[in-house]
């Protein structure tokens, strides 16, 4: 199996998802063990001299001016772990949890935090040994960062809590003792460290980022399959009219509908057609379906810097030649504004593309504008045909609108009103996770609906049409008359939110423009 090493600074989003499925194990980098080591020596020079410094001798958040004494450091950080685990709601999934220590392991390795280097090795053996802890999912504001779901993955690494286990939770101590592990012993600094940071929130936008990244590759296909139903124009998307207003979105959508739609016997055989212009959901989608690519693109600009980032407080600086206060900073890095802004846009962003895709659905089901039988039933009138499938788009178009309010727009006053602005970047995060799932619903039954209005044409498609469309066939044959499409809608749905249909199409009739 893959081994990916952990450095702190080139950590990718596709290596996290290959973390959290399994597919990699992990290990700390030779490059990373000097500047772990340089900074705890920091924390020991700290605690050698009696000098005091927020997060290594003092107490936390409101209670910043109690100072601890050094023979109460370990059961401080201790109670900090157990005092703060205290996220409710459903568990956090398998792969999320992974991702999240991925994320966690990666930003203590940058060499800021000062934890002793057995916070990392007993990360590390957690994922490779697959041990997952049981986190419920609520309890994060989004700054100091995760607390209180990385309490509870801390308070396993502490031998304490639950870990997932055969669909359901067993005590942590018996996966230790099943694969030889002691409890983590938590040093000055080390449970501060492990609880402050932004790895749960980053962890949901990696994992969302993945599922976004070939969702729109689908909603473009989606849209040509679309095209070539209705028989609309693919001119709109001459390089020419791009070229004229290069937003690289809009670019790059417009060079992927020329791909798709290359050859198209469809779009040859009404060339000469007397339509002037299509309806703007056709028309228009370069325009809509690149301003979504480019909010994709802030997305994982955003996500590869904080993957790489140091996150929790204080901070440390080592300074060998000249060692002293100004080693260490207490700072805001755990604020998790920049994920949760980056998350409420991008779920703007797919509402936008779920409903240009419902445009698209009324287009083609309309009979006055399609000149297609009415909903594409064999019998309209005695049959509804594929009627209620725009229902269902429309109806997770209405959730994915209720996704779409922002929520780093609210803020709460915690902790005596020490941390007086959070980012609700965690809830941002997984909204954005959520809302994939009513984009991918959508998506699916622009599909369905569009590839049974292929039926009625007696010319073939694009050779990347043709081949979604043998996919989509798998799951939904032709109708014959009226039928619960439910499941197949569902199948459909779930096969978009893998990339499993891509990569086959793409190795099939080539890979289409990133």
């Amino acid at each position: 199996m893959t081994v990916i090493a952990l450095d702190g600074y080139t950590l990718t989003s596709s290596e996290v998802i290959r973390i959290a499925t399994g597919d990699a194990r992990v290990a700390l980098s030779n490059n990373a063990m000097p500047r772990v080591h340089a900074a705890r020596s920091v924390v020991e020079r700290i605690l050698a001299n009696d000098e005091t410094v927020y997060g290594i001798n003092t107490g936390f958040g409101a209670l910043v001016h109690q100072r601890i004494s050094s023979e109460d450091l370990s059961q401080l950080q201790t109670n900090l772990i157990r005092s703060h685990a205290t996220a409710i709601g459903e568990l956090m999934s398998k792969e999320s949890v992974r991702a999240m220590m991925a994320v966690r392991i990666n930003s203590l390795a940058k060499g800021n935090s000062g934890v002793h280097p057995d916070v990392l090795k007993q990360l590390i053996d957690f994922l490779n040994y697959d041990i997952v802890p049981a986190i419920p999912r609520i309890g994060s504001l989004g700054a100091s960062g995760d607390l209180a779901p990385l309490s509870h993955m801390a308070l396993s690494l502490i031998g304490e809590g639950q870990v997932l286990a055969d669909g359901g939770v067993e005590p942590t101590m018996n996966q230790l003792s099943k694969h030889g592990l002691i409890p983590l012993e938590l040093r000055a600094k080390d449970g501060l460290s492990l609880i402050n940071g932004t790895s749960q929130m980053c962890s949901y936008l990696a994992l969302a980022e993945q599922k976004i990244a070939d969702l729109l590759v689908y909603a473009d296909l989606a849209l040509c399959t679309s095209i070539e139903a209705r028989k609309a124009s693919v001119k709109p998307s001459d390089h020419r009219v791009h070229d004229a207003r290069p937003h690289p979105g809009q670019i790059l959508v417009a060079q992927r509908i020329r791909q798709i739609l290359h050859q198209s016997p469809i779009i040859d055989s009404h060339s000469d057609c007397d339509q002037v212009q299509d309806a703007y959901s056709f028309r228009c989608a370069p325009q809509v379906h690149g301003a979504i690519h480019e909010r994709l693109s802030a997305l994982q600009n955003t996500l590869s810097i904080e993957l790489n980032s140091a996150t929790d407080n204080p901070l440390i600086f080592p300074d060998l030649s000249n060692p002293g206060s100004h080693e260490v900073i207490s700072q805001g890095n755990f604020h998790g504004e920049i994920l949760a802004l980056t998350a409420d846009s991008m779920v703007s962003a797919l509402f936008e593309l779920g409903s240009i895709s419902e445009r698209r659905i009324d287009q083609i089901l309309d009979p006055a504008r399609s000149k297609l039988p009415a909903f594409l039933a064999k019998d309209s009138g005695l049959e509804s045909g594929l009627m209620i499938v725009q229902y269902v788009a429309g109806a997770s178009l209405s959730e994915l609108h209720g996704h779409a309010a922002p929520r780093a727009v609210f803020s709460t006053s915690t902790s005596a009103g020490q941390e007086d602005h959070v980012s609700m970047g965690a809830t941002a995060c997984w909204n954005l996770l959520q809302a994939t799932k009513r984009i991918a619903e959508i998506i699916a039954c622009e599909l369905v609906i569009a590839c049974e209005a292929l039926e009625f044409n007696d010319v073939e498609p694009s050779k990347h049409v043709f081949a979604l469309k043998q996919r989509v066939r798998a799951i939904v044959p032709p109708l014959d008359g009226d039928r619960s499409t439910s499941s197949e809608l569902i199948a459909v749905a779930n096969e978009l939110l893998d990339s499993k249909w891509l990569a086959r199409i793409e190795a099939e009739v080539g890979r289409l423009p990133r």
